[in-house]
Parts: structure tokens; C-alpha cells; sequence
């Protein structure tokens, strides 16, 4: 497998510079070179069985680096760590580190990254607000694959949109996307009655642990990336929101039965679809079409998701399908951090 993990490392360190988190590619170019089988975080990297780019290898190795580095366990990797991006010192520093650390990133290679990324809130909010003012009710939040459930807050966040402004606008949280084309539409209100979610490994934001592996999975050359995650979470903190350890489709099974006339039931999620077995996908899609069957216009059924299509485009697309009627509408385009939004829904 090691050849097609060495490519996986390449293409993620190109998927890094097209983000804009140049130091993050950097990083995954040269770690590859480096590994051999003196320690088991070289072996389990070497001989890896998945599919290194599905399962987001480089990612695990990048998010275990930057956790030794926010929790200030290893003062030779803090001198390498941006804003110092002297990458040849770095090459030379990192093959001690993964020595010395070895037990610690080892570990950390069974843990999927989760990047609660505050800024798709950008997209989700807008599309929050599209499903109030179709349906003119309450909107009961139910996120599948919600990490530590940050984006549950979308309404406690401040949208500028050039035109357009939405949200808090005495928030911490500020989101600015470039905007292609159309602004959202502003018009409307969300009342948001309910707010939980699922993960298969959900991060207590309470818990110290889980706070570091949530930072640990932000691009260490991206500080504004950082802040947003740290002011969502004490916003978090002041809000009253429900995470369960649960697979996607168990739990959504057992939250249509919770459905209230009188509110609308939306499920939403974000990059998260890609990662989901086939049958786990049929499922949840069975799932929605039973109980959008029985959808009424007292208690409607919305599914929100920012997700690829197909895996082929360079971006994002938040589609939306509403039950009674199960119409599907593509409502924007955007990058997968949200740093532009493109609005098609009129």
C-alpha cells in the first residue's frame, strides 16, 4: 500500500495549497519521505489497509503534529511551526519528533479528523433561512456527522454578504464570504426550537481532550480559522444543544419519531456524505422517503446538505429538498471552507 499512500500524501498537499494552507502542504510533502519502520506511526502509515485518501490520512498525521504543538509538548516542533516557516529545519527537526512522540501520534491515526468548520455555516444558515420562509414554522435542527455540533449555533452567528447582512450582529462569530453572483435572500426569520444532532465519535466541547483534537484538525497557517472555532465554542457554551454517539441512519430513525405538528423537521450536514458507507447512504435516503411520505404542510420535512457531487467538481454545492413533494433544488455553490459563495436559488 505504501505507494498509494505516497500519493495520497501528494494529493493532499495539493489540496492544501488550493485551500490556501501553503505550511499544511508543505508538511504533507515532506512527512512521506521521512517514515520507515523504526516506529509505529512509520509502520501503520506504510502498510495502511483503507483507502488512505478516504480516509484522510495526511490529515490524521497533519492534526496529530499541530496537537503536540497546541498543547506545547515539544519546544523543537513550536520553533518550526508557523509564523516561523523555515521548512528545510522543519524536515530535519520532524523525523525526532515522530521519534519522540511516537506512542502519541500512533494513536491519534485511529481517530478520523473532524473539522467542525465554522464557516460552512455561511451556506447553511442562508439555506436555514430559505426552508423558514418556505415553510413559515419553527425549525427543529438535526445535524448527522456534527463533530462537536458548532454549526447547531448558525442563527447565533453574524453573516455579511456584501449587501446582505444576516444573523447576530453583535456576534463573536463573523463570517464574510466572497460572493459570485447573487446574495442570499434576506428576507424572513428563523425560529429555531431544537437542536441536536449525531456523530459515530461526537466532541464534547466540555471535555479538554476533545477541545484540542478539534483545534488540533485546523490548518496551523490559518489563525482565523482558529479563532472562529474558539468563539463558536463559547457560544456553544451559553447554548442549550443535544449531541448522541449514534450511526447516521439509527439515529434518524429514531428522531422521526420525534416530529411535532407545527414545527418543520430539518436534518442537515456538511461534508460528511463522502465519508459514509453505501449502505449507511440508502438508509438514510430510504428513511427521508418514508417519512416524507407522510409529510404534511403542517409537519414538513427538510433536508439541508453542502456536500460534492460525484467527487468531479473543485467545490461544494448546498442542495435542498422539501417533503410534501420531495422537490430537490440547488440552492448555492461554494468552496469547501466557505471561502466563496456562489447563490443560484432565486
Amino acid at each position: 500500500m505504501s505507494d498509494s499512500v505516497r500519493e495520497h500524501f501528494l494529493q493532499q498537499a495539493d489540496a492544501c495549497d488550493a485551500m490556501g494552507s501553503p505550511f499544511t502542504a508543505a508538511v504533507c510533502r515532506m512527512i512521506y519521505p521521512l517514515l520507515n519502520r523504526s516506529t509505529a506511526t512509520g509502520r501503520i502509515l506504510l502498510d495502511w489497509q483503507g483507502d488512505p485518501r478516504a480516509d484522510a490520512l495526511a490529515l490524521r498525521v497533519c492534526g496529530g503534529l499541530h496537537a503536540l504543538l497546541l498543547d506545547g509538548a515539544d519546544d523543537r516542533l513550536t520553533e518550526c511551526y508557523p509564523p516561523d516557516e523555515d521548512l528545510e529545519r522543519f524536515s530535519q527537526i520532524l523525523t525526532g519528533v515522530i521519534s519522540r512522540h511516537d506512542a502519541f501520534l500512533s494513536a491519534g491515526l485511529g481517530n478520523a479528523p473532524q473539522t467542525n468548520e465554522i464557516a460552512r455555516a455561511s451556506v447553511l444558515f442562508p439555506g436555514m433561512l430559505e426552508i423558514a420562509r418556505l415553510t413559515r414554522l419553527p425549525l427543529s435542527l438535526h445535524e448527522i456527522g456534527a463533530s462537536a455540533g458548532l454549526n447547531l449555533m448558525a442563527d447565533r452567528f453574524f453573516y455579511n454578504f456584501g449587501k446582505v447582512e444576516l444573523g447576530d450582529p453583535v456576534s463573536a462569530v463573523r463570517l464574510a464570504p466572497e460572493i459570485r453572483g447573487a446574495t442570499p435572500d434576506p428576507r424572513g426569520q428563523i425560529d429555531i426550537v431544537k437542536r441536536t444532532g449525531c456523530d459515530v465519535t461526537p466532541l464534547d466541547i466540555s471535555n479538554p481532550a476533545h477541545r484540542l483534537r478539534l483545534r488540533s484538525y485546523v490548518w496551523p497557517d490559518q489563525p482565523d480559522r482558529l479563532q472562529r472555532l474558539d468563539d463558536a465554542i463559547a457560544i456553544a457554551e451559553q447554548t442549550s444543544f443535544t449531541l448522541v454517539s449514534a450511526d447516521a441512519a439509527d439515529y434518524l430513525d429514531s428522531a422521526f419519531s420525534t416530529r411535532k405538528l407545527g414545527q418543520v423537521f430539518v436534518i442537515f450536514h456538511s461534508v460528511m456524505w463522502q465519508y459514509l458507507p453505501d449502505d449507511t447512504k440508502k438508509r438514510i435516503e430510504n428513511s427521508l422517503e418514508r417519512a416524507g411520505n407522510g409529510a404534511t404542510r403542517d409537519a414538513p420535512i427538510a433536508w439541508l446538505r453542502m456536500e460534492g457531487l460525484g467527487g468531479v467538481e473543485p467545490y461544494a454545492t448546498l442542495q435542498l429538498t422539501m417533503w410534501p413533494g420531495g422537490e430537490t433544488r440547488k440552492l448555492a455553490r461554494c468552496d469547501w471552507h466557505c471561502r466563496w459563495i456562489e447563490w443560484l436559488a432565486g
